[in-house]
């Protein structure tokens, strides 16, 4: 089931997106890794800075989370993670989904260039990614990031949105 996350969910949250960032050890660069990969007073500043979070829940636990962030014109999908024991098995396809119907405005997601599985996995959803110069504008305009995340992060845009017509800019 899919649903609304609340205000009660945010260490379940917390639980999800630090297990699922386990992927990125090793893969991200060093200055970016760190355990827990989200601290808690991070996540409660994502969620007062507008990150809505929707979760998937299977058996009463909370395996995967994405958020949808509205910033100027965009919508940004934030912070998409699923437990390790629940991978490849439908539930990140079916969060974004659920994220596409909650708005009409273009969609944009930034992740590591070097997570390849990532960058797969919105490619099969529709998503393109941005060519270098449209990342960073993209990059600059719509997340607050220092310039070596600029460096190692791709921006894909997404396809029109289930409600709305989302031309990338």
């Amino acid at each position: 089931m899919i649903r609304s996350c609340t205000e009660r969910d945010l260490f379940d949250i917390y639980a999800v997106v630090n297990d699922g960032a386990h992927a990125y050890r090793g893969v991200i660069p060093s200055e970016h890794w760190r355990d827990p990969y989200m601290p808690v007073d991070e996540l409660r500043s994502e969620i007062a800075a507008g990150v809505r979070f929707w979760g998937y829940q299977l058996n009463n636990q909370l395996i995967g989370v994405m958020g949808l962030q509205e910033v100027q014109d965009v919508a940004l999908i934030r912070h998409a993670y699923v437990r390790t024991a629940y991978r490849n098995q439908g539930v990140g396809g079916q969060l974004l989904a659920e994220l596409r119907n909650q708005t009409e405005r273009r969609l944009l997601v930034g992740t590591w260039g070097a997570a390849r599985w990532a960058i797969r996995f919105y490619e099969k959803h529709g998503f393109r990614l941005a060519g270098d110069r449209t990342k960073s504008r993209l990059l600059k305009r719509y997340w607050s990031i220092g310039a070596s995340q600029i460096e190692a992060s791709v921006v894909l845009t997404g396809p029109p949105t289930a409600r709305g017509n989302s031309r990338a800019r």
